[in-house]
C-alpha cells in the first residue's frame, strides 16, 4: 500500500481527519485520537503504517514477518502494531486492521462525542 493508497483509505472512513506531524508522518484521528501512522520506518520502499489493535490481534501479529510491535507505542505497553515491509499483510488485511484501528479508537471516545460526529445514533 502506498501513502496514496493508505491516505486516501483513511479519508474516507467517518469522521477522520488528517495532520502530518512527528517528522512528517501521515497520522490520522478520530474525535482527535490517533488510529493510524505511516511513517516511522526505516528507508524502504513501501511505508511503515502503525495502528492500533486488540489484545488478541497483537499476540498474534506481533511476530509476523514484516510486522512488529510498533515502536514508541508499543514499548509503553499500547497494543500498536507496525507494519514495515513484505510478506507483512495483503493490503485487504491492512485495510480490514485499519478500519478496526478506526473502531477501537472511536469506541473509546465519549458518548457525547460519538453522537456529535455521527458514529454513534442517540
Amino acid at each position: 500500500m502506498t501513502y496514496e493508497e493508505y491516505n486516501a483509505f483513511c479519508g474516507g472512513l467517518p469522521a477522520t481527519t488528517y495532520v502530518m506531524q512527528w517528522g512528517g508522518s501521515h497520522v490520522w484521528k478520530v474525535g482527535g485520537k490517533v488510529f493510524a501512522i505511516g511513517g516511522w520506518h526505516d528507508d524502504r520502499d513501501e511505508p511503515g503504517i502503525t495502528f492500533k489493535v486488540s489484545e488478541i490481534a497483537y499476540e498474534m501479529l506481533k511476530g509476523q514477518p514484516g510486522l512488529r510491535p510498533a515502536p514508541y507505542l508499543a514499548s509503553r505497553g499500547m497494543k500498536w502494531i507496525q507494519h514495515y515491509s513484505r510478506p507483512g499483510l495483503s493490503d485487504a488485511e491492512l485495510r480490514d486492521y485499519l478500519r478496526q484501528s478506526h473502531l477501537i479508537v472511536s469506541q473509546g471516545l465519549p458518548r457525547k462525542m460519538r453522537i456529535a460526529l455521527g458514529l454513534l445514533t442517540p
